[in-house]
């Protein structure tokens, strides 16, 4: 039989379609007309529609409370500026004081325009008490012109969700107090759900600071390096900016996971999705190839892991865990002191091929990272594997007064080249990484916080003299019992260690010391021709006619646009609140600019830091030149204490803040 078809039939009468009580647009007729459809819908349907009308109304309600103020502050603040340019105490907002392009493409080096100097006024010195229990992405309230990016500004970035999902960090406020020894809060069996900010917490939040123009000097500096890393090395470990191509280290892009941080602390958002987006698309870790673990730890874990810290995103912890468990062979040792290399495809280790020995500052400065994974991950294994190496460390023999020698031995877990003692390359980070860690598990782990007092006891005994003409006070180095006048400019991390220090509870000496030294290190750049600091000084300890208190051997006068010096700047300025360090941090910036940076895009280590006509340009910029450098100087010019809070974060050595721990 054919299929039944239904019809229905509809006859309108012309008075129904256009009479009076036809259509005819009119709201009447339009009410009348929804109250039908209305009354047309079943019970449930009106049901829920009532419903999620009365949960709109209620979270339209619940917004306006907690907005509402915020919002109506900014309108404010924006009208106010619209109107006129007040005057902000202590802080003059004038035009942006940004790095000019240089005159020529074709230009030197040497030919870079010059900052022009700017004396900021004093601004009244911060009274620090119990940190604040909140730690949230740096928030800003300034739009930013940069003349080097046409009209682009930077924007406030706005607090969401992503901030309630960032780890919540407390400290012990004790100040010289040491706590009776405890082991440090075990890693929980799973990640933690993060505590949301009080509503007490959010009431006290102070307005952000805005961004000064040396601040925004710092930002289009480092939008130049981008801008030539990402034309000519996306991707890529290290750009060279000269060839306007790129090396590889491990293949991993090291300069990107390097300066995630830094973008996100400078607001730069647009330029952290590009970032961000490489990361989620091309960033693989399996793939047959040897990495440092010291190098990849300090860059590409502790990068992962800040970033994840501070934006919220679990994309990065879950790299962070990705790498972290391709590193562990490097333990598998039989004396636990890990290997120096580890194939992070194959899955496995070995040391450098010329010898069986890892250096000391290497296998005792990757604890922060790996002790924060398992805090987050909950799997003890790498906090154990290197609580496991400080252990072992604190217990050799062959010290001297604290001080520990450069290398130790994988397969005997012993000290060699004993009789060698010195805080530049090789040692170095092993005495920032004691107080840090110190620092960073609730200060309860004693062991780590006497290793690290015997050690400086064992730098003002062993290492420290006297300059001349000048008297600078500077850090030597030890071998078989002769003192050499030799200093690294690594050493220059030590300033701001022993002022971090002292801000934690330890010794007022520690902060003279490091008044001290913050001085020579100045020096270091002042008394050489360029401004910039060689790789590597000699001291006169004796007065000569004609001479400065430092000489600089051929083969040391490289610069390689290193960190150390503007790190130990940005803590003495954070904790003394003395104008100069940020006056000493600016002519650094300044001869950066001058004499390293490639009109293309990108800045330069340089080979002859005493020949300002023609300082050699090696054609490389190091991952560390946007991942510390220029994030220290950001932080060094900031007035905002809150912005990467020292009483609530640690910076691992490569500039990566770490949220300190929840006491037990």
């Amino acid at each position: 039989s054919p299929p039944r078809r239904d019809f229905i039939s509809v006859t309108l009468s012309p008075e129904e379609a256009v009479g009076a009580g036809g259509y005819n647009n009119s709201k009447a007729w339009r009410r009348r007309s929804c109250w039908r459809k209305w009354k047309q819908l079943s019970r449930l349907q009106r049901s829920v529609i009532l419903f999620l009308f009365a949960f709109l109304a209620v979270c339209g309600v619940i917004s306006y409370t907690t907005m509402g103020e915020p919002w109506k502050s900014l309108t404010n603040k924006s009208l106010d500026d619209q109107r006129t340019e007040p005057e902000v105490p202590g802080l003059k907002l004038a035009n942006p004081a940004v790095l000019p392009a240089p005159r020529k493409a074709d230009a030197n080096l040497g030919d870079y325009p010059e900052l022009s100097p700017q004396k900021q006024p004093k601004l009244p010195h911060v009274r620090r008490g119990p940190p604040n229990l909140q730690i949230k992405p740096p928030r800003r309230d300034v739009r930013l012109k940069i003349q080097h990016d046409t009209n682009k500004v930077l924007e406030e970035p706005v607090q969401s969700h992503k901030e309630e999902k960032t780890e919540k960090s407390v400290i012990s406020w004790r100040g010289a107090v040491i706590e009776p020894d405890q082991s440090t809060e075990p890693p929980s069996s799973k990640i933690k759900e993060p505590e949301k900010p009080s509503s007490m917490e959010a009431e006290s939040q102070k307005e952000p600071v805005p961004i000064n123009e040396r601040q925004m000097a710092v930002i289009e500096v480092f939008r130049h390096a981008w801008k030539g890393y990402k034309d000519f090395a996306w991707g890529h470990d290290e750009l060279k900016p000269l060839s306007k191509s790129y090396s590889e280290w491990f293949g991993l892009g090291l300069t990107l996971i390097d300066a995630l941080d830094t973008m996100w602390i400078l607001g730069l958002k647009e330029e952290f999705e590009e970032a961000r987006k490489w990361v989620a698309d091309d960033l693989v870790f399996d793939k047959n190839v040897d990495v440092n673990l010291f190098e990849s730890t300090i860059r590409i874990l502790g990068g992962l892991l800040s970033t994840y810290h501070l934006s919220g995103d679990s994309l990065f912890l879950e790299k962070a865990k990705d790498i972290g468990n391709r590193l562990m062979p490097a333990f598998n040792t039989p004396s636990k002191v890990p290997y120096s290399d580890v194939n992070i495809g194959r899955g496995t280790a070995h040391p450098p091929r010329w010898t069986s020995d890892s250096t000391v500052a290497e296998v005792t400065s990757i604890q922060l990272e790996f002790r924060e994974l398992s805090r987050l991950t909950g799997d003890e294994k790498f906090q154990k594997a290197v609580d496991d190496v400080m252990k072992h460390v604190h217990t050799l023999s062959g010290k001297n007064d604290g001080l520990v020698p450069m290398f130790i031995n994988t397969n005997s877990g012993q000290f060699t080249h004993l009789g060698v003692y010195t805080l530049g390359a090789r040692a170095d980070s092993y005495y920032e990484y004691l107080l840090k860690q110190w620092i960073q598990g609730g200060k309860k782990e004693n062991e780590l916080l006497e290793d690290y007092v015997r050690a400086i006891e064992g730098v003002k005994k062993h290492l420290l003299q006297r300059s001349q003409p000048k008297q600078l006070t500077f850090v030597g180095e030890l071998a078989h019992g002769h003192f050499s006048a030799k200093m690294d400019h690594l050493v220059c991390f030590l300033p701001g260690t022993l002022a971090l220090g002292a801000h934690n509870g330890l010794t007022a000496d520690h902060m003279k010391l490091a008044e001290a030294l913050i001085e020579t290190c100045h020096q270091m750049y002042v008394q050489v021709e360029t401004g910039l600091s060689p790789e590597i000084v000699h001291f006169n300890l004796h007065a000569q006619k004609g001479h400065k208190d430092i000489e600089i051997k051929p083969a040391d006068r490289h610069n390689l646009l290193r960190p150390e010096t503007v790190e130990s700047l940005f803590y003495m300025y954070r904790f003394t609140g003395d104008k100069k360090y940020q006056d000493w941090g600016w002519e650094i910036l300044q001869n950066f600019n001058k004499y390293t940076r490639v009109p293309t895009g990108g800045y330069t280590s340089i080979n002859n830091v005493q020949n300002p006509s023609n300082p050699e340009p090696r054609d490389k910029m190091e991952s560390f030149f946007l991942g510390e450098t220029l994030k220290y100087m950001f932080l060094l010019f900031s007035d905002d204490i809150d912005l990467i809070n020292l009483d609530k974060y640690v910076f691992n050595t490569e500039a990566h803040p770490l949220p300190i721990w929840m006491p037990a």
